[in-house]
């Protein structure tokens, strides 16, 4: 499974083919603090790269959560919709927040690292 990570603080891990999970990355939960609401996607739907698939309210600012890639919802965490909190408990875990079918999995390789993401969050 690998992770790969957006300018706008999403991650998207993928579970084989192209089936990948998205969620907001720690810097994102950071920035953010207590999440307290979200707003997720329409299962069915298909999205284009950094369309506005759903949105995440905290005690301090709301902020959109872009789609990482082109792809069809498959599936949204209920978990996180009921308990908005594992957005900061467990961003890279249970706080994820929908599942997608990618239009093309080799778009991932245009994404960042941990390694690359780690250096760009240091600076945003």
């Amino acid at each position: 499974m690998s992770v790969k990570y957006t300018q706008d603080h999403e991650w998207i891990r993928t579970e084989g083919g192209t089936a990948a999970v998205v969620g907001i990355t720690v810097h994102a939960q950071d920035a953010l603090g207590d999440v307290v609401y979200v707003d997720l996607p329409e299962v069915g739907k298909r999205y284009a790269k950094g369309d506005v698939a759903g949105v995440v309210e905290s005690v301090k600012a709301a902020a959109d959560v872009y789609m990482p890639l082109d792809g069809t919802v498959t599936e949204v965490n209920e978990a996180l919709r009921a308990d908005p909190s594992l957005a900061n408990s467990d961003p890279l875990g249970n706080g994820w927040f929908f599942k997608v079918a990618l239009a093309d999995a080799s778009a991932l390789d245009a994404l960042m690292d941990e390694t690359a993401y780690t250096a760009f969050a240091q600076n945003a």
